[in-house]
């Protein structure tokens, strides 16, 4: 367990970097356990503005490398049961070099690491939570330490979709031995970014402790910051957020998301929940967006371009910039529709991930399938205010709304339809209206509507 005097660190609040989410590109949604080094730099190269991508200016960051990228029989539509993952002498896990050509040689993720901050961005790879079985097996020494691998692992602590790994035996020293010289030896190729897998679902406290402390250690060593996101977050309770902020910079509050209305609508609820609890002191993640290009090789269903309608994608991007979560795309990004990498990049839609606080769920009325859900948001000066308008119903629909009940104060005459650039007209308070001005709008089918409002002028043009 964590030292005495390495506690008292809470991730977030000491990084000083940024106040606004983390943001960048994952393998999962395309390519599942199969992504090769081509296939990440081809994305990162889009990423960072090459090829005709637009989307480095907008914010987007990071790429991130999913699960199993050391086990040299992954296919897409799942796992391998007992699956040969490649590790090291000391049980660290091995990138396959048949898909990352790369890391032959020993060398690891050190130089597509260092491609991918060749292009400006961040690298982050995903960990399951625990040591490889294989290792536990092999017996392999612990780092600096009289134990082995075989002693370290509990092995009745399993993942119970996922076959890779053991859990630590967190009360035996050589534990945190073991997971200190492995976070190190991952940081030392140049990772910035772990996401942690198994480690919410039950919640691990001791793993997720256990793993703080190993990458607060590495970031000392290696002179750098490395982001932590912990998933899946099926089931997450806020009981456990004052020990995800201390521990974690983000965390998952759902099970996977996929291009299915019903799991975009299921997280309007769980977002009303976590949302006012989202900021710079740990980022509650929303599930990475499955927009674009997926399934190339993916866990579920047949390559395709994201099912989600053009609504329902804007729904799904105002709901991810309102509740300030996490923005990950898993569209594979050089062959992504080019509607969709235009929404991605939206200025006036991205700001009010940048720029807002306080965003949170404001009015819900109606019932199953048709409710009317608003939610706010503002600048920390009051300066800016936005207003989500989303219908759940299967149709277009007029929706009022008093302006005041959607965080709109002081009766403006016009509002700015963030995602058009439009103009949309309140009506004044008359008799009609019961005394109030009201916000009257037409709503897409499983659609929103983002508005905004800047207070030096009443309203403002442009889509930005």
């Amino acid at each position: 367990m964590a030292h005495q005097e390495d506690r008292g660190h809470p991730r977030a609040r000491r990084s000083g970097e940024t106040d606004r989410p983390p943001m960048g590109w994952n393998s999962w949604d395309s390519y599942g356990t199969t992504v090769t080094e081509a296939e990440v730099l081809a994305n990162a190269r889009f990423l960072a503005g090459h090829d005709g991508g637009v989307l480095a200016d907008a914010g987007w960051d990071t790429v991130v490398v999913d699960i199993q990228w050391y086990e040299p029989t992954a296919r897409r539509g799942g796992y391998n049961d007992a699956a040969p993952v490649l590790f090291d002498d000391h049980g660290f896990l091995r990138p396959v070099p048949e898909r990352f050509p790369s890391s032959a040689g020993g060398r690891g993720f050190a130089p597509l690491a260092a491609a991918v901050h060749d292009l400006g961005l961040r690298f982050g790879i995903h960990l399951m939570r625990g040591i490889a079985r294989r290792a536990v097996e092999a017996d392999l020494p612990v780092p600096r330490t009289p134990y082995r691998t075989g002693e370290i692992a509990d092995t009745a602590s399993t993942c119970p979709w996922n076959s890779d790994c053991y859990g630590l035996r967190h009360d035996h020293p050589g534990a945190q031995a073991w997971l200190d010289a492995m976070i190190d030896h991952v940081v030392g190729w140049g990772v910035d970014f772990l996401k942690v897998d198994d480690m919410l679902a039950p919640y691990h406290a001791d793993a997720v402790e256990a793993l703080s402390l190993a990458v607060r250690r590495a970031e000392l060593r290696h002179g750098r910051r490395v982001l932590v996101s912990l998933s899946p977050g099926t089931g997450l309770s806020l009981a456990h957020l004052e020990h995800l902020r201390e521990h974690a910079d983000m965390w998952r509050v759902s099970d996977d998301l996929w291009d299915r209305w019903p799991d975009v609508e299921a997280q309007l609820g769980r977002m009303a929940r976590w949302a006012p609890h989202s900021g710079p002191a740990g980022w509650a993640d929303a599930d990475m967006l499955p927009l674009g290009r997926i399934g190339v090789r993916a866990e579920r269903g047949e390559p395709r371009h994201s099912l989600l309608t053009a609504d329902e994608r804007r729904t799904m991007l105002s709901l991810w910039c309102l509740a300030r979560s996490p923005l990950f795309v898993g569209g594979d990004l050089p062959t992504s529709d080019p509607d969709t990498i235009a929404d991605l990049a939206h200025p006036g839609v991205l700001a009010v991930a940048h720029r807002s606080a306080g965003g949170r769920e404001l009015l819900r009325e109606g019932g199953p399938g048709a409710e009317t859900v608003v939610w706010g948001a503002a600048t920390d000066d009051g300066s800016t205010r936005w207003a989500g308008v989303f219908s759940t119903a299967s149709e277009a629909r007029r929706v009022r709304v008093p302006a005041a009940s959607a965080g709109l104060p002081g009766a403006p005459a016009a509002v700015v339809d963030v995602w058009t650039g439009e103009l949309v007209p309140l009506r004044p308070a008359d008799a009609t209206t019961g005394g109030d001005t009201v916000l009257d709008v037409e709503v897409p089918a499983h659609g929103v509507r983002l508005l905004r409002l800047d207070a030096a002028t009443g309203a403002s043009g442009g889509a930005a």
